[in-house]
This record gives structure tokens, C-alpha cells and sequence, in this order.
């Protein structure tokens, strides 16, 4: 494997100032144990969460209908990912600013709240990240 599971992002949103990162903690087949880190002025946590290769695929997908909602302009694109309910999810709203709200549903069922002002070459670069993973996994 080219790159080591603790250099591994899969997610990377950050505008400079706050952001969300998910990075995997082990990159053996089948169920992928991953931690979502929170980055701001305000908070700053890390929470664990996983996933399967159907989640890495519904990830670029996402990453698609985000693009389509952009194009269009006028709509509002929210989307959960991994799904909801396994695990610690995500939920991207596609809005001005961008929002990321990070849901520690199974346990604590705290939800943080994270605005972001991303650049417009960010579904490129997640784009990239996404390549990547998919390299290192063979998915």
C-alpha cells in the first residue's frame, strides 16, 4: 500500500479557518474504521466512525449531486454520508456558506454545526482525495 491508513483522508473540507476531516485508521478489506476530526475556534474533536466500499462509492456520488445542485443555482443539496444510523455521519448541506454537520448519532447524539467557506476548486480536490483512497483500498 502506497500510503500508510494514518496519512489516508477521504474527506478533507476545510476553508483555512475550520473544517472536517475523515481519515482512515485501517484500510484492511471490507468495513473501514475511520475518525471524523472537527477543527475551529470553537471546537475542536474527533469522533470514530466507519464504513464499507458501497459508502466510498455513495461519497463520490454525492460529490456528483453536489455539482448537479451548483449548476442549477437555485437549490439547496443535503445529503448524509455514510448513511445514517451505522455510525458517526456526516450531514453537507450544499448552501452559501457550505455546511457540514457532524452527527454522533449512535452515542452521544451530539451534532456539531461546522459553516464553511470553500474554495471553488474544492470538488476537484475532493475528487482527488477520492482517487486516492480508492488506489490504496483497490476499491
Amino acid at each position: 500500500m502506497a500510503e500508510s491508513a494514518e496519512l489516508l483522508e477521504l474527506i478533507r473540507l476545510d476553508d483555512g479557518l475550520q473544517g472536517v476531516v475523515v481519515r482512515l485508521r485501517s484500510t484492511q478489506p471490507g468495513y473501514y474504521d475511520a475518525e471524523i476530526d472537527i477543527r475551529s475556534d470553537f471546537v475542536n474533536a474527533t469522533v470514530r466512525t466507519g464504513f464499507d466500499a458501497e459508502d466510498i462509492e455513495e461519497w463520490g456520488a454525492l460529490l456528483d449531486a453536489v455539482e448537479d445542485a451548483e449548476e442549477e443555482d437555485d437549490s439547496v443539496f443535503t445529503a448524509d454520508w455514510p448513511s445514517e444510523g451505522r455510525s458517526a455521519y456526516l450531514r453537507f448541506v450544499a448552501d452559501d456558506p457550505y455546511v457540514v454537520e457532524v452527527h454522533d448519532a449512535p452515542s452521544t447524539q451530539i451534532c456539531v454545526h461546522v459553516p464553511l467557506d470553500l474554495k471553488a476548486d474544492w470538488i476537484a480536490e475532493a475528487r482527488d482525495r477520492l482517487a486516492a483512497v480508492r488506489r490504496a483500498l483497490g476499491v
